[in-house]
């Protein structure tokens, strides 16, 4: 019989990704295939279905098929994304992504995370001070350690030669027959009685009934194996016999002062005790074992008690309960009781004023010392708690959401007085490598912690354990010195990052990495940086694809679309005339391309040169003494009713001039609440403006039911037109019927959601469609009255364009709507979820809402990098939103890098030179084409390039 042999077929790994049919948003049944290994840069107008493609199709999938690789158990802990809508997706690899949103850092601990913690250093220093510091009594300064037998010996190979030592261990029961018992047994001869070596045939049991030592051997200090052998066994024996403690009682021919000394038979002795409880040999004081989470100050055992682990606490602050000193105790100058809800605070303390010779109408800053001890303290016999005793009433029910909001109102943070703003309890500062305690380390800039690590003079024990600790360690180190963060220090929150600092530093956790064979997708990997930045953030993210790992990056910039191997424009424009690939090739083939994107890297499209002369200000801002971080006692004039931008390298001190600085006390002149500002002398011309808004990039809203049209407020007229209608008013259905966020008209089984959650407790929940209103969110009653022929879901389906276009004759809704067009935003559909806009999208969004406003007041934006996330095509349509403001009179000062918005500024000031300690100076200020000639500004530099490239690129155009 003839045989036959069996054998097993490998499955092929596929060289490339490949994607068929992707329905995801607006795509439109695109057919993409990825080869592995290569940097791919996807690009398109805003909105075109750039992230539908990168983020919630490939690193969706990519994400979802490594969960399900996991346990059941597992996955229940962790945030899986939704399957993608697509025929077939194969040979994707395991999945990270960086996303491009300095506000989107994890809730949990946004405000204790810190540069170490982002980059994940801190948890490879915790590791190593877990395994190799060194204990050091911070009240005796000497070295503690365990008592085990080899670190004892070492302790005693150290001392000089032939000193003369012995190996004791103390004895206290109260059992004094079993101990004398038990000793004789063991075969011990020699006690320490009342400072005096004793043998311990001559003593009875009732001789031992107070504390003495064992001596378990007496020897000299010898390098010889064979006393090295015996030292080890009689510590041994001490050891298993002192119950995890011994001493070593040593003679010297002078005295040392740092350690104890008793006396023995007439001589005086150096005495060093050691334990199982790692305890001071000194001062008796215990040590906790060390483990990797005591040295992470994100957990209970490493944090201090008092902060928390955050560095700072909340206290009081009378700056903020009496904003305005200027004002009397009648007038209102406590503001806690100027709301409705405590008022009669402010009642009891009129009525009792004259009783206690108050003035009320006197200036709070010229009230006496005695009346504001009273007002603090309240009057026990009237009643009246006072300040501290209406703040502790609060205390009491912060558990309440808006007692605990109201409250948080009238306090500002002060570095934590225990931990002195280390975040660490005090034990930890115990244990130090190379002299430093892991606080004083992460105290450190980056670079100078690196030079720590690297000079670190360790043993040989030492280094075998830490060796690939220190490696990992000092490669996230390096690679934060390498994209141009040295000068920050390890300890710096993430918050306070500018978000290209906080861009690259993310970066450096995913370069620090040696992951292979991994599917990383970018979000906009350039935002928040210079333009002299980003040769260093190519060659970082080259790095990536030349370990094997496949790059996607959703970007505008021309560099980093240059630097790509490959090039994927979807569009053509956005929402539902987007969602197609229209170039998929090299960079090469789209400069010659006809696609969008290549039009305008190669200057054939969007070529506009500003108006010249430029817009003059009329009036100024003047800050003067600005000191917060790192700026040098600024004195900086900001230009008014024109377009003002401040440029220069990340950490410059733009955010900290313009958010932190100039916005906090133009709301304090103006009556606005906000958060207390940076240190500043002086503002003056805060008269030419009536309000002062700023326009960041965070989240407009985190629920699902916010979408655009409720936020800028066209749902309201929109829902009137709908209960004007005639079948509105025969079935008495008044605009709140038309609302899905409140009963009366929307679905009832679904709460207005359009859909129902089933939680699959291990897999990712299932959204599923509301069988009862098929997701349309409303009543079927309120489905059935249309205006001109549409539904109140119909409409909310539509673009803006399309809702322009369809509420023809309704000049209040199309106001409103024309305001999201000026904006860019045509592309989005009325009812779609404020979630799922992008941060650039939200900050359009907000702009959107106060080109709405009234046009008599004179109102002054301050925006944090309008451009992000904006195709070229889009910028044009920025710049054209914000000369209607001008126009109107209102004024903008806007932080930017983007050069394409640079030039169509007035008036640019100029930050630098460089970052941190080298920053915070004013590098130049003037118009773009002042700036260009300005030989100490990096921005005009590339400023300058651009527009002499322009220039050449209209010539050739014109002949």
């Amino acid at each position: 019989m003839k045989r036959v042999s069996h054998f097993v077929v490998s499955q092929v790994i596929p060289i490339e990704i490949k994607l068929r049919n992707v329905r995801v948003n607006n795509l439109q049944d695109i057919d993409l295939d990825i080869p592995h290994g290569q940097m791919v840069s996807i690009c398109g107008v805003s909105g075109s279905g750039k992230s539908s493609l990168a983020f919630e199709t490939l690193y969706a999938e990519g994400q979802r098929r490594y969960f399900e690789c996991l346990s059941t158990y597992t996955r229940q802990f962790l945030q899986q994304l939704d399957k993608p809508d697509a025929d077939r997706i194969d040979g994707i690899p395991p999945a990270i992504a960086l996303k491009a949103n300095r506000y989107n850092v994890d809730s949990g601990s946004k405000n204790r995370s810190t540069v170490a913690t982002a980059s994940e250093i801190l948890p490879f220093l915790a590791l190593m001070y877990s395994r190799i510091a060194e204990t050091v009594c911070p009240d005796c300064q000497i070295s503690v350690e365990s008592a085990d037998p080899e670190s004892v010996y070492r302790f005693t190979k150290d001392l000089p030669e032939n000193t003369r030592f012995q190996i004791l261990y103390s004895q206290n029961d109260q059992d004094s027959e079993a101990v004398h018992a038990q000793l004789m047994s063991s075969g011990l001869r020699r006690v320490i009685v009342a400072e005096k070596t004793q043998d311990l045939e001559e003593l009875s049991p009732a001789d031992l009934t107070d504390s003495f030592f064992v001596v378990v051997d007496r020897l000299k200090v010898d390098s010889g194996e064979a006393a090295a052998k015996r030292i080890r066994e009689s510590m041994e024996v001490a050891i298993r016999l002192g119950k995890g403690s011994l001493t070593i009682a040593w003679q010297e021919e002078q005295a040392s002062s740092e350690f104890q000394q008793i006396e023995i038979d007439s001589r005086r002795w150096n005495v060093r005790r050691f334990s199982a409880q790692r305890s001071c040999g000194n001062c008796g004081q215990v040590f906790p074992e060390p483990e990797a989470s005591m040295f992470n100050f994100l957990t209970p055992k490493g944090a201090c008690a008092a902060c928390e682990g955050f560095g700072n606490t909340l206290h009081l602050d009378m700056d903020l309960i009496v904003p305005d000193k200027s004002l009397s105790i009648s007038e209102g100058a406590i503001a806690p009781w100027n709301t409705p809800a405590y008022e009669h605070e402010k009642e009891e303390l009129l009525a009792l004023a004259a009783d206690y010779n108050v003035d009320v109408n006197l200036p709070f800053a010229e009230l006496p010392d005695p009346t504001v001890q009273l007002l603090w303290n309240g009057v026990a016999d009237r009643e009246f708690g006072g300040l501290n005793g209406f703040f502790n009433w609060l205390e009491r029910r912060k558990y309440k959401v808006q007692i605990a909001v109201f409250l948080n109102r009238w306090k500002s943070t002060r570095v934590c007085e225990t931990c002195q703003g280390s975040r660490f309890n005090p034990f930890v500062m115990a244990f130090k490598i190379g002299g430093l305690d892991i606080a004083q380390v992460l105290a450190c800039e980056s670079f100078d912690a690196l030079q720590h690590l690297k000079q670190l003079q360790l043993s040989e024990f030492q280094q075998t354990i830490a060796k690939s600790i220190l490696e990992r360690t000092t490669k996230r180190l390096d690679y934060l010195n390498r994209i141009g963060l040295g000068y920050l220090s390890l300890n710096r929150t993430v918050h306070s990052l500018s978000s290209g600092e906080s861009q690259r530093v993310m970066l450096a956790r995913i370069l620090g990495s040696t992951l292979t064979g991994m599917l990383y997708v970018l979000d906009e990997p350039s935002s928040g940086l210079h333009v002299s930045e980003k040769s260093m953030l190519l060659q970082a993210t080259s790095e990536l694809s030349q370990r094997g790992n496949t790059v996607v990056m959703v970007d505008h910039d021309e560099r980093m679309i240059q630097s790509a191997d490959r090039v994927v424009e979807i569009g053509p424009l956005a929402g539902s005339d987007g969602g197609s690939i229209v170039f998929d090739g090299d960079v090469k083939t789209l400069l010659q391309s006809n696609s969008l994107t290549g039009e305008f890297m190669t200057q054939r499209a969007g070529l506009r040169n500003p108006e010249l002369p430029r817009r003059k200000p009329k009036g100024s801002l003047k800050l003067s003494g600005a000191t917060g971080n790192n700026l040098s006692d600024l004195n900086v004039e900001f230009p008014l009713r024109c377009l003002c931008a401040i440029s220069g390298v990340s950490g410059a001190g733009k955010s900290t001039l313009v958010e932190e600085t100039l916005y906090p006390a133009l709301c304090q002149k103006k009556g606005q609440a906000t958060k207390p500002g940076l240190p500043f002398v002086d503002i003056v011309g805060d008269s030419q403006i009536d309000e002062v808004v700023l326009v960041d990039q965070s989240p407009i809203g985190r629920s699902s039911r916010s979408n655009p049209v409720t936020y800028i407020k066209a749902f309201d007229e929109i829902r009137k037109t709908f209960a004007e209608t005639v079948d509105a008013k025969a079935r008495n259905l008044k605009p709140g019927h038309f609302s899905f966020n409140v009963d009366g008209g929307r679905c009832e089984k679904c709460r207005g959601e359009g859909y129902q959650t089933i939680d699959m407790q291990f897999m990712s929940d299932i959204h599923v469609k509301c069988d009862a209103c098929h997701g349309s969110r409303f009543r079927d009653e309120v489905l059935k009255v249309k205006y001109r022929a549409k539904s109140i879901d119909d409409v909310l389906r539509m673009t803006v364009r399309e809702a322009f276009a369809f509420f023809r004759g309704k000049t209040k809704v199309q106001a409103k709507l024309k305001a999201l067009i000026d904006v860019g935003l045509e592309y989005v559909a009325l009812g779609q979820s404020a979630t799922t806009l992008s941060s650039g999208e939200a900050q359009r969004l907000k702009l959107a809402h106060y080109l709405n406003a009234p046009k008599s007041r004179k109102v002054l934006f301050l925006m944090d990098e309008p451009t992000f996330g904006l195709h070229m095509r889009d910028i044009l349509k920025l710049v054209d939103c914000f000369d209607t403001l001008v126009a109107a009179g209102h004024s903008l000062i806007v932080i930017e890098h983007n050069l394409h918005l640079l030039k169509h500024s007035d008036w640019i000031i100029d930050l630098g030179p460089g970052a941190s300690n080298n920053g915070g100076q004013i590098v130049g200020f003037g118009t773009p084409e002042q700036i260009c000639q300005n030989k100490q500004s990096l921005t005009g530099k590339y400023l300058n390039e651009l527009l002499a490239a322009e220039a050449t690129a209209v010539d050739e155009l014109e002949s």
